[in-house]
């Protein structure tokens, strides 16, 4: 049956203290790109958006300018009544008869002006969408010179230190393996809570390294003598003395 090797508190603390080096050069990677990622990603999504509000509104400009060549063909199908009726008032029997063409020579020349206006209503309608989708490709235009500067900054950034990076998340891969299991699930959890990433911090100045709160003597002398874990009392970091601090190195 295999044995687990049990390690000493100095040797939890030594692991965990050489992971938040490690993790923190990572972090001072990702500080340098700064808010580019989300920025490029935040520009890309706007940009989306916008090219699908302009083929919206391209949709329906064409929608309308169907609308208006229907009502030119309906005007063109209503003058030719109008001819048709005008021929057939030349030829009528009686005034009932060329009352009840001339309603219908009216009511053709009511669609005509109906669908006049529904032209000059659409026509409308085109130029306004016309300026909104001139406005959208003009927003689209500046956000893509804008993405394009961004992620060349970022890229740069990138070439710049992706071999660095990928050396230190390799080695923060293998420095997790060497870490108590249940100290590496605490490094996380406090790691997670706080902005800067740091879970384990040296006494410096008699205060906690994290929040820097004041470390009591006694409290000091046992984090100096390594024989149990300490931590915060006010941030729940885990408590390093500074020459052990001194002595890892990554």
């Amino acid at each position: 049956m295999a044995t687990v090797k049990e390690y000493s508190v100095e040797e939890k603390l030594v692991s965990v203290l050489k992971l938040q080096k490690i993790d923190s050069k990572l972090d001072e990677i990702q500080i340098l790109k700064g808010e580019l990622p989300i920025e490029v990603k935040d520009l890309e999504d706007e940009i989306e958006g916008l090219n699908h509000r302009q083929n919206h509104i391209e949709d329906e400009m064409r929608s309308i300018q169907d609308f208006v060549s229907n009502k030119k063909n309906a005007i063109k199908d209503s003058e030719a009544l109008i001819k048709k009726y005008e021929k057939q008032q030349n030829n009528v029997k009686n005034s009932r008869e060329f009352e009840a063409i001339s309603k219908e020579i009216e009511m053709q020349t009511l669609e005509i002006k109906l669908s006049e206006k529904h032209m000059k209503d659409a026509s409308e309608e085109i130029k306004d969408k016309s300026r909104v989708l001139e406005a959208a490709k003009k927003a689209v235009s500046d956000k893509e010179t804008n993405l394009k500067h961004k992620k060349g900054e970022l890229e740069k950034i990138i070439a710049e230190t992706e071999k660095e990076e990928n050396a230190f998340r390799k080695q923060s891969e293998e420095a997790r393996t060497k870490v108590d299991s249940r100290l590496l699930a605490a490094y996380e959890k406090i790691r997670n809570n706080y902005r800067n990433g740091l879970a384990v911090v040296s006494v410096m100045r008699d205060s906690c390294g994290g929040c820097f709160n004041a470390i009591p003597p006694q409290r000091q002398a046992e984090i100096r003598h390594r024989k149990k874990i300490i931590v915060c009392e006010h941030c729940g970091r885990v408590l390093v003395d500074n020459d052990l601090e001194a002595t890892v190195t990554i």
